[in-house]
């Protein structure tokens, strides 16, 4: 059964070069917390770019449930009338996230210093996904919650009336987790301490900075450490949200691996924190380059053009290179998969508890293909199989996971066989124009219930 409704089976089908422009989505971290921040600040920010999948649909309608006026002009264009930092109104109704962590997670922290009580729920994959990483940390500024057995949603959170300033160093590299923190100790006295041992996507610390926060990251011994000073008024922002680097990472994965294609994406974000998979696709052979090269609203970004490389090669992809590309290892696993040799994938444990575990799904949908996989609690390998050798022709489950469901689109326009996911509807949740965008290329996705 399909948290997103009925289930919508997908087939790939091998096909013939992939040749255009891909205009990908805004990034969806960008655009979660453009709203969030835009919720926290005094007066009207202007956000372009956005991305209107249903994760940040669901953020969007959250601001709203705790007072702040979001609109949306189309195209993208949206407007949020902020109600200040400690503003929030207790919403009527419980917040459902549908199947974003990054939202529920953010959002926790955004409330979890203001004297209100919140419910919040989830799609069936968000409500299996354990909390407790966020709120363990957040019941040090004085919130209380109380969820399911495990720590799952639905989960009610009752916030500090009286929060107390914290230093907290992450246990693991999460900016989810990074994030909820910073968000919570903008409504705490004093300063807010962040510690990371190894460094995560820091979107949040560069907008928190934008809208006039005072925000310092010092390299430290001990880690990464990021200072906040709570209870600023922040300043609304005019915000261009650039194209999301986890969406780019299909067209130019598919690129890669099929014959005779040439595509670029435009105005991609090379946030140094988020562009892991694109070093690593040059590393092992990618005929990958990027154009026009500059800087937009303190982000680096550029163009990319990704063309077929036959001649890919396996290789140990290095452990401190995860947290920039934790969400591009399944598709990343595709690519390995046409690949000569093993491409070896340490310290990933954080992929066992994203929407699914992308370990287990990958590893058994890419052995059904006919590609030799092993793993372990936080590693796997993918022995590659060469160009034009990997069979393909099964179905696999998408385990309510888009990504997981893209990866394998993507690996059935290079396999010998069509590649079919059992469920293709959570591919909307961050990608909505996914099959559209493929399909302009040249590739050939096919509803098997259409």
């Amino acid at each position: 059964m399909s948290g997103h409704g009925t289930p919508i089976p997908m087939t790939s089908r091998p096909c013939g070069p992939l040749k255009g422009v891909a205009n990908v989505p805004g990034d969806k971290s960008i655009s979660h917390r453009s709203l969030i921040l835009g919720a926290m600040a005094i007066g009207e920010t202007h956000i372009s770019g956005l991305l209107e999948g249903e994760d940040v649909l669901d953020t969007a309608k959250a601001m709203q449930a705790f007072g702040a006026t979001v609109k949306s002009h189309g195209s993208g264009e949206w407007t949020v009338q902020g109600v200040g930092v400690g503003g929030f109104s207790e919403p009527e109704n419980v917040i459902d996230c549908g199947n974003s962590g990054t939202g529920v997670r953010l959002i926790m922290g955004t409330m979890a210093t203001t004297p209100i009580t919140v419910t919040f729920t989830g799609d069936a994959s968000l409500n299996s996904r354990p909390m407790g990483r966020v709120t363990d940390p957040l019941a040090l500024f004085g919130t209380q919650s109380v969820g399911r057995a495990g720590g799952r949603l639905p989960m009610t959170l009752v916030g500090a009336a009286d929060p107390v300033p914290v230093a907290y160093t992450t246990p693991v590299p999460s900016a989810q987790v990074k994030s909820a923190v910073l968000l919570a100790g903008l409504n705490v006295p004093g300063q807010t301490v962040v510690i990371e041992k190894e460094a995560t996507r820091d979107h949040t610390e560069r907008m928190l900075a934008g809208f006039g926060a005072e925000i310092t990251v010092e390299d430290t011994a001990d880690g990464r450490r990021i200072t906040l000073t709570g209870q600023p008024e922040l300043k609304p922002q005019n915000i261009v949200v650039p194209r999301d680097p986890s969406s780019a990472a299909f067209p130019v994965c598919a690129a890669i691996i099929t014959p005779g294609s040439d595509v670029l994406v435009p105005n991609i974000g090379l946030n140094p924190t988020r562009a892991g998979l694109f070093a690593t696709l040059q590393e092992m052979g990618a005929d990958l380059t990027y154009e026009n090269l500059r800087e937009e609203g303190g982000e680096p970004v550029a163009d990319l053009r990704a063309k077929f490389s036959p001649d890919l090669k396996g290789i140990a992809v290095p452990p401190a290179r995860a947290a920039s590309m934790i969400d591009e290892y399944p598709v990343l696993s595709v690519v390995a998969s046409f690949a000569q040799g093993v491409t070896d994938m340490q310290g990933v444990k954080e992929l066992r508890v994203k929407e699914s575990d992308r370990i287990d799904a990958m590893a058994k949908g890419l052995r059904a293909a006919g590609v030799t996989v092993d793993e372990g609690d936080d590693w796997w390998k993918v022995t590659g199989l060469g160009h034009g050798k990997v069979p393909g022709g099964v179905t696999v489950a998408s385990v309510l996971d888009h990504r997981i469901a893209m990866a394998f689109m993507v690996m059935g326009m290079a396999t010998q066989k069509p590649m079919t996911v059992d469920d293709g509807s959570p591919i909307s949740t961050s990608f909505p124009i996914f099959e559209t965008l493929m399909g302009d290329l040249g590739a050939q996705l096919v509803r098997n219930n259409a």
